[in-house]
Formats: structure tokens, sequence, C-alpha cells
């Protein structure tokens, strides 16, 4: 037995978890805390300068990492009120993060006290599960759960309420256990019967196409996937936001389906006789639920870890809870050991030609001599100089939504985007976490100039803890999809939508940062290199043609006749 406080036994919960990085803003009503973090050698504490920032940074590296992120928003009320934002973002991205937030003194509760706010009402909707520690010997078992419960199938954010008082309050403790003593957890696989009545359709199908999503890109299981694409010689579309699930270089990868993705890919999700839906939820930014983007006709076999996903948005004829990649190695088995098929090889043979002829005139029809410089442009220089070990954030908005497909991902874990939130400002922040999480790969950060003006403060953090990521601002100096759809719905009437910023390149040295301004593309490919080579957070300040903006929720403004 080893008598703490409750604040030492929340760190040594934190040990036991095996975490590495805390994220967090100091606050006075979790002082035990952070002094028992002040002894800690073996974690990392990130001191940032907005909660909801600091959630972002725990939401990256939970998502490079595979492990939970962890943010200790210090003060209870307005402290902990800065998360929301960043825990509904990572709700909606399956991102694991362990919120832990100060709270008011247990005594004080429903007294209008200073500060007070109901954290558990507060909380609930944006997370999987919220909790309040009732006692400090109770302190290990709810970090425990706290961390099981983030960790689980679905992944989520968690939320810990850790009062005044029982930080204080001393108890004895056990030996804590270890998180492979509680949380031991084996990839599930597809019933039997379910996988041969799947493969035998797959096999049968003269226009298969495989939907890769989160759940292949997770779990690191493009080998798996990839090896059942060859099997059946069919092509491999990537769920939006996902375009890394698989490698680029694959000659069987269609890129990012849907709305928002490129017509090769969308086209073959339209035809297709037989969709598998491997780990992935056939969601809105998939198919804004509706036939118009995937065939009303096809034969869907669903598989996902999450049972109430399977066939919830579009009737599955074969639904299989399982590990993606555990059900693709099952289906490519049942695949192999039948006779060799040709059914699907002229589909295969034209989705490739057309995918040469996507990518050729992708890069033929790239504005490379527009000024100011035009997205296209940006976008290819970005292909011919990006290293293919980058690692790549975005935000939301007309800019970012443009680059997604057009950037070329090489391996998985390559690509975060606020996914279905749709969130602007957390790019930058994202790649701070992802950094830490993989010092070894570049991380390259692309934002328009609101999102930037938003999160800048963080510079801050990266300088402070040499946090070396390069953030491209593009800088159309307004909020480009609110003004795309005045333009394009509202008759050019155009209120809120222009923004002014500083010289983002001098703002960043101020910082302590390396600040780049490029005017052309020649001068964009070599600040890049010099970025990436610079050994400082580095910040291109670039100018993108204001016009060159594009309405990409059209559909919801069919009401106004566009």
């Amino acid at each position: 037995m080893k008598k703490m406080t409750g604040g030492q036994a929340a760190v040594e919960a934190l040990k036991a978890e095996g975490t590495s990085h805390v994220f967090g803003l100091i606050g006075s009503a979790t002082m035990e805390m952070f002094d028992a973090l002040y002894d800690a050698e073996e974690i990392k504490f990130i001191g940032v300068h907005d909660e909801r920032t600091g959630t972002h940074m725990a939401d990256g590296f939970a998502r490079m990492s595979g492990e939970a992120g962890v943010i200790l928003a210090g003060q209870n009320g307005p402290g902990v009120t800065n998360l929301v934002t960043g825990l509904a973002q990572a709700k909606a991205a399956y991102s694991p993060v362990v919120s832990i937030g100060g709270a008011l003194a247990s005594g004080h509760r429903y007294r209008d006290a200073f500060q007070e706010v109901d954290q558990d009402a507060l909380f609930k909707p944006v997370t999987k599960k919220t909790w309040t520690a009732t006692a400090a010997d109770r302190v290990p078992e709810m970090f425990r759960e706290a961390f099981r419960e983030s960790m689980a199938p679905r992944r989520g954010p968690v939320q810990l309420n850790l009062p005044r008082d029982v930080l204080a309050a001393e108890a004895e403790y056990e030996p804590l256990q270890t998180r492979d003593q509680y949380r031991p957890f084996m990839a599930p696989a597809g019933a039997p019967e379910a996988i041969a009545r799947a493969a035998a359709l797959l096999s049968a199908a003269e226009r298969p196409v495989i939907i890769a999503g989160g759940g292949i890109k997770n779990t690191g299981g493009a080998d798996q996937c990839m090896m059942l694409a060859e099997a059946l010689n069919c092509p491999v579309v990537t769920s939006p936001g996902h375009g890394d699930a698989v490698s680029f270089g694959h000659p069987l990868n269609a890129g990012q389906m849907g709305p928002r993705g490129n017509v090769v890919a969308s086209r073959l999700v339209k035809e297709a006789d037989v969709i598998l839906a491997l780990g992935t939820r056939v969601g809105f930014n998939a198919t804004f639920y509706t036939y118009d983007n995937i065939n009303r006709d096809a034969k869907i076999i669903h598989v996902e870890m999450e049972p109430t996903a399977i066939g919830r948005y579009f009737p599955a004829e074969i639904g299989i809870m399982g590990d993606a990649p555990t059900v693709a190695d099952q289906l490519r088995y049942e695949v192999e050991k039948g006779e060799n098929r040709a059914k699907a090889n002229a589909w295969t043979e034209t989705f490739k030609a057309e995918r040469a002829a996507y990518l050729a005139k992708r890069d033929a029809d790239a504005q490379v001599d527009a000024m100011p410089i035009h997205p296209s442009g940006l976008f290819k220089t970005l292909r011919d100089v990006m290293p293919q070990d980058a690692a790549v954030t975005m935000d939301a908005g007309t800019l970012c939504l443009q680059a997604t497909d057009a950037l070329n991902y090489w391996q998985p874990r390559s690509l975060f985007t606020p996914l279905d939130f749709g969130l602007v400002g957390f790019s930058f922040a994202c790649g701070l976490g992802i950094k830490l999480a993989a010092p070894e790969r570049p991380v390259i950060s692309l934002m328009g100039d609101g999102g930037f003006g938003m999160t800048v403060s963080e510079l801050s953090t990266a300088v402070d803890h040499g946090i070396n990521t390069v953030t491209i601002v593009m800088n159309n100096r307004c909020w480009g999809a609110e003004k795309a759809y005045q333009r394009d719905f509202f008759g050019e009437r155009y209120i809120g939508a222009d923004i002014s910023s500083p010289p983002f390149d001098k703002l960043a040295e101020l910082y302590g940062a390396k600040g780049y301004h490029a005017e052309t593309l020649d001068e964009m490919a070599q600040a890049i290199e010099d970025a990436l080579t610079c050994g400082k957070p580095a910040v291109i300040d670039t100018m993108v043609d204001p016009a060159a903006l594009y309405s990409f929720r059209r559909d919801s403004f069919k009401h106004r006749g566009g």
C-alpha cells in the first residue's frame, strides 16, 4: 500500500497507461496534479495557450500514434468550457482523447460558486462518456475506466472531472494495474458463414469496388485491404478524409470517392454491382445520404466494428461485424480458394485507364503561371515537392476541401482532417500533436488565413517545445466557403466574408519561428524545401487567388434555384 494524494494518484495512473505526453493549460483547480507531473520524468507536459487547440493537439497525437491523447484543463469553469469544441471534433473523428478537467470542490456544487458550471451535463453530448471522481481512493479506477472507454471500439473522447477536494485528499493505494492487465484486446473476426457468402458475392461480381475507410487506415490495414483487392482484381476507393487509407502508388487505388472526391472514384461507386464497405460508415461525407452518390442497385457487403453502423444509411446485403483488416484477410483466403476469375477484368482495366488519364489531366490543367497563385497550381507544386513520408493536416474551408484529393498520400496515416465536424482552426494545432507522436515524419499543415488567425498563438507552444512543423497559410483574405455561397446563391451580397490579417511570415518571426513569403510557385517550392530543413517551426504565407472559390454544398441551396 502507498499513501498518495488524489493528484499524485492521477499521475501514477497516467504512468500505468504508458502516457508519454500530456497537453494542457495550468489552473488552480488541479495544482496537486501539476505538482505531481513535475516529478514525472517519463511524461512530457506540453503547455498550450488555449484548451481548445490543446485538445486538437491531443487529437492529432492520438490519430497518429494509435494511443490515447491526453489533454488537461487545469481550471474548472472557463478552463473546461474551452474543451468543448475540441472534444466535439474528436468525437466526430472517433479519436481517442482522454480529457481531464479540474472541477469545483464537491461541497460547493449547486451553490452558484465561483466558476461553477455543470460539467457532467456540458460534456455529455460531445464525449463517449463523462465522469466526476467522487473520492481520492477511486481516482485510479476512474482513470482506468476513462482509458478503457476511450480506446474501446468505436474509439472516441471521454471527459474525467476531478474536484479540488478529491485531488487534495490522501488515500492508501494498492499497486496500480497496467493497461495490459485490464484492457487486453484482440481484433474480432467475421462470422465464417457471412465470410463465405461475401466472398462468393465478390467473386461473382462484374463491377466490384472496395471502399476503404477509417477502419482500414486507423488499424494499419492497408496491406490486408490491397491483397484482397489484388485477389479480386478490383479497384479500391477511399472514404472522404481517408485518402491515405491505402498507398497512392498502388495501381488499384482510385482515390477518394463521393461528392467531394474525384470523378473516377466517384463513378466507380455509382456504377458498381457489388460494394465492399470495409471499415466505413458510408456516411454523410461519402454520400450526402443519397443514391446520387452510390448505386441504388448495388449489393453492399458492410464490414464494421460498430454493429449499429452496419446498414444504417444504405441497406446491406451482408453485414459483418468485425475488424476490417481481419475480415479482409478472411475474405482473401476464401476468394483465393475459388477458381481463377476474370469477370471484373474489363471493369478494372477501364478504371486503370481512366485513372491514368485523370491524373495526367490534373497535372496538365494546373494553372502554374497564374498570379496570384491558383489553388490548382499550388497543389501541383505540393505534389511535386512534398516528401513521400509527409503527414498533411487540413482545416475545413473551400481551399482545404479542394486540396483533400488533390494531393498524393503514399502511406497510411498521412492525411488528417476535421472529417465530419468540418472545423476551421484545427490543422495547425493538430499538426503539432502529430509531430510529437511521429517526430521523424515531416508535417505540413494547410490552412486558410482565417483559420490560422484563430490559432496563431500556439506558435509559442511550437517554439517553446521545438515542434518543427511547416504551416502553409493559403491567404485569400476571406472566409472562402461562405463567400462562395454568397457569390453563387445570394447575388454577391457579401457581408462578413472578407477579413484582414497581418503578414503571417513576419508574425512567425516575432514568435521566434521561421517565416517565408511566397508569391510565385517557384518561391513556394523553395520555401517548402527550406522550411522542412530550417530547424524551427515554419510558416509560409502565400496569396491565393480570392476568386478561386468553390461551393461544395450546392445541394444545400437547391431551394434557391442555383
